[in-house]
């Protein structure tokens, strides 16, 4: 599904990621650990295609194409969706259209003669959506994640999901700043959204994440490269030793 192959790349002139390489298949979970500055969440910008971020070297195929010569809402599209660590609060945007033109845009796309859903139709597919995820119903009705507190921020970025249903998910620090109720709620929601035919990439600081999502691959960045990859364990490592027994190999 996805192939990076010694990617390059930086914000403001400066090369944060120095040469990752990274293949994800359908059906496979992937967690992304490093401490601050390693280079992880520069490395969900450039996939989902941040104009400030740049590429300086390398390669990223998905699904057979080439990523990088995409738009980002091309690779929105296509089937990328990216959750945020902050994500942003937008004043008078009903949540639930909103999330009816993403479903519509989305439609569209792959079927270019489908016909728009109508408010109606799509209040039921929402319906069922956030009972999936487990989110109230009132929050159909309020603005894009105004006002909302950190987890129902949370919740609503995988609702975002549910309803989009993306072939490949990258969740950035998707754990920050949620309690543990809100943790095990929004995890739950993930989990449920997982299939054979899907991927997730998950970027984390800490371990407890993974005792809710369970990864197939676990990799860490240290100095904007994946130094170190393996399974589950490898988290129980990191949280046992910290990071600083791993260091970026020289340039």
């Amino acid at each position: 599904m996805l192939e990076i192959k010694d990617l390059h790349g930086g914000f403001e002139g400066t090369e944060i990621i120095k040469g990752v390489d990274l293949s994800i298949k359908k059906g496979e979970v992937h967690a992304i650990m490093g401490p601050n500055g390693s280079g992880k969440s520069t490395l969900s910008k450039i996939l989902a295609g941040h104009p400030e971020y740049e590429v300086t070297g390398g390669s990223v195929t998905y699904e057979g194409k080439n990523l990088l010569e995409m738009e980002p809402e091309t690779r929105a599209l296509e089937g990328i969706f990216m959750g945020f660590q902050y994500p942003v609060e937008i004043p008078g945007v009903n949540n639930s259209e909103f999330l009816r033109m993403a479903y519509n845009a989305r439609l569209l796309y792959k079927d270019p003669e489908a016909e728009e859903i109508d408010p109606l139709d799509f209040d039921e597919i929402l319906d069922q959506k956030m009972k999936l995820v487990e989110m109230d119903h009132k929050y159909k009705e309020r603005f894009l994640n105004d006002g909302f507190s950190g987890g129902e921020k949370k919740k609503n970025e995988i609702l975002q999901m549910a309803i989009l249903e993306p072939k490949l998910a990258i969740l950035d620090e998707t754990d920050s700043g949620l309690d543990i109720d809100a943790l095990k709620a929004v995890s739950q929601g993930i989990n449920r959204l997982i299939s054979g035919e899907n991927a997730v990439i998950l970027i984390t600081h800490y371990q407890r994440l993974l005792e809710y999502i369970q990864p197939h691959f676990v990799h860490v960045m240290s100095a904007g490269k994946i130094v170190k990859s393996g399974e589950k364990d490898l988290a129980l490592q990191l949280e046992a030793q910290g990071y600083d027994w791993l260091t970026a190999p020289a340039n």
